[in-house]
């Protein structure tokens, strides 16, 4: 009988756990044995190894995070942790490697083709949506609910208040949940990594200071992607604060964007993606990630998603900006014929 093994590995990502449901039982309708390695590649190397059956798989994809468990292991760029990864696979006789995760994971995914005969089939598992070759990951759907329900109970208390909130989402050096939760929050400002010129501090400080003078009791809402001001989003705070004479909150949402219950759009993806990935494995095709383009499953050879930089929607940047350019200076009434 064929053999494949999966493993989660880098950052956790709602969808996950229907992922590897998916590619359980795809696998057992053609007659294909599944093991999992539990911390992902650094449980591939020490062993920590469990048969997958179809009888486990009742009532995981409702589940956040992913009871495979998953670890950053950086010790793996080691070659003699590849070559020390590639044995315990010959061990167990693996014929494939599933990979669910984000581009650190499938560089050691790629790192490990170099030193073991077996197929390597990447599946892309993060929140940050940064992988180019697909347009969306798994988890990023539930990261952008979370944090836009995460915003909008900060706005209750922001406008209650007429308060000035700097809300930091995740996405490492990417801004796409900056760009999805501040267009779906309705929020006043952005900071993106991607955005070319970035705004200086005296732009930001010079349009809180145009909201306030034309809506005194409203608040203003700022989402901010992590990574990108000297001093966090706590940083900013304090240097706007001081700049406008207005006091500005600092709001890091943290992990919580990680986890959660997996959203409908996050599940069926993962399940697509998961069936897909055992097919390509039945068809012979290796050192590939198995993506979604256009709403039509794709395959993208691996190296190709994190060697090349995936941008935003210039038009979803343009929406954004175009509707929080408001005109502080007009107010109603003011319209003339």
């Amino acid at each position: 009988m064929k053999k494949i093994a999966v493993i989660t590995s880098g950052g956790d990502a709602p969808g996950m756990n229907a992922c590897i449901r998916a590619i359980v039982i795809t696998a057992w309708q053609h007659d294909v044995e599944v093991i999992g390695f539990r911390h992902g590649f650094r449980g591939i190397v020490d062993d920590l190894n469990q048969p997958l059956h179809p009888d486990d798989m009742r009532l995981v994809s409702q589940r956040g995070g992913t009871f495979l468990k998953s670890s950053r292991y950086p010790e793996f760029r080691e070659v003699a942790r590849a070559k020390a990864a590639a044995k315990i696979l010959d061990k167990h006789n693996i014929s494939a490697l599933l990979v669910i995760g984000g581009d650190g994971s499938f560089q050691g995914a790629d790192h490990l083709a170099k030193y073991w005969q077996g197929q390597v089939i990447g599946i892309p598992g993060t929140i940050d949506n940064d992988l180019a070759g697909t347009d969306t990951t798994i988890g990023f759907s539930t990261a952008v609910d979370t944090a836009m329900e995460a915003i909008d109970r900060v706005r209750e208390t922001a406008e209650a208040m007429a308060r000035v909130f700097l809300i930091e989402v995740m996405g490492r050096h990417a801004g796409f949940i900056g760009l999805h939760a501040a267009i779906a929050s309705s929020a006043e400002a952005m900071l993106l990594p991607e955005l070319e010129p970035q705004p200086k501090l005296a732009e930001i400080a010079d349009a809180i200071l145009q909201a306030r003078a034309s809506f005194p009791d409203s608040s203003y809402v700022v989402v901010v992607s992590e990574n990108l001001w000297p001093g966090g989003v706590a940083g900013l705070s304090t240097s706007l604060s001081k700049a406008t004479g207005v006091t500005c909150h600092p709001c890091p949402l943290g992990h919580i964007q990680r986890g959660g219950r997996p959203n409908a759009q996050d599940r069926i993806l993962a399940m697509q993606l998961g069936h897909a990935a055992v097919h390509a494995v039945l068809d012979g095709k290796s050192r590939i990630m198995i993506g979604l383009e256009q709403e039509h499953v794709v395959e993208v050879p691996l190296h190709l998603t994190f060697e090349r930089d995936k941008p935003l929607d210039p038009r979803l940047v343009q929406l954004q900006l175009g509707l929080q350019g408001v005109n502080f200076a007009s107010k109603k009434g003011t319209k003339t014929a």
